[in-house]
């Protein structure tokens, strides 16, 4: 196995085991469709947040890709950031990786600010450019590495999503009940949506061009009611 999947199954594992030890893993109606061979969800909740969401597609062996998807969404009572971490590799290298404290209606919340501290010494030898939907939900401070293979790159990368669920497992509470967010919520949703190439992506990966659709619209970006 590559060393780039190696980094990234053990930050699913790092992720996953974080959500286990805050959270009660519950099984929403029709997610069951997307749990397929190559194909996992899990989804957890509790009193610390609302939604935090594990999407991985393992196409190794058919596609020499492997793709993850982490997203954490606070209480719509608490004006926290959500939490968010992307990534999509071959063999050699991972080709994408998005990490983000995205705010919601708080934009001078502490969290964020430890977020911006966090990353500012953090270099990549490329970046990317965001889009105009990803630049009207996403930080200032959002890291988006491309052509990471590097040892030390990739060790920067576990590094970075270890400290970054850390503290927001463990700080995200703290301003429960103290703000309203469902529509910032639910905006960073419907922009996500507007990514084209998760659907892209996806259905390259072998995935089933309608089981994607409706998966991104109803379940990888749910909003609320």
């Amino acid at each position: 196995m590559s060393n780039a999947w190696n980094t990234l199954i053990e930050i699913q594992k790092l992720l996953e085991n974080s959500f286990d030890r805050t959270g009660s893993e519950i099984f929403e109606p029709g997610m069951d469709r997307f749990n397929q061979p190559g194909w996992v969800n899990r989804v957890w909740s509790s009193d610390r947040y609302r939604r935090a969401h594990v999407d991985v597609v393992d196409a190794r062996e058919t596609k020499g890709l492997w793709m993850m998807h982490c997203c954490v969404f606070p209480h719509t009572h608490n004006p926290a950031p959500i939490f968010g971490f992307d990534v999509i590799a071959g063999k050699n290298k991972i080709t994408g990786c998005f990490y983000d404290y995205s705010p919601t209606t708080d934009k001078t919340h502490p969290m964020l600010n430890w977020f911006a501290n966090d990353v500012e010494e953090l270099q990549w030898k490329k970046t990317r450019t965001l889009p105009d939907w990803a630049e009207r939900i996403f930080s200032q401070n959002m890291i988006a590495a491309s052509n990471v293979q590097s040892e030390e790159e990739l060790d920067q990368i576990y590094q970075m999503a270890e400290r970054g669920i850390s503290h927001y497992l463990e700080a995200v509470a703290e301003t429960n009940a103290t703000g309203n967010s469902r529509e910032a919520q639910n905006f960073y949703a419907i922009n996500q949506k507007k990514n084209p190439h998760t659907p892209r992506v996806m259905a390259s990966l072998g995935l089933n061009e309608d089981d994607v659709r409706m998966f991104i619209q109803e379940c990888l970006f749910p909003e609320i009611k």
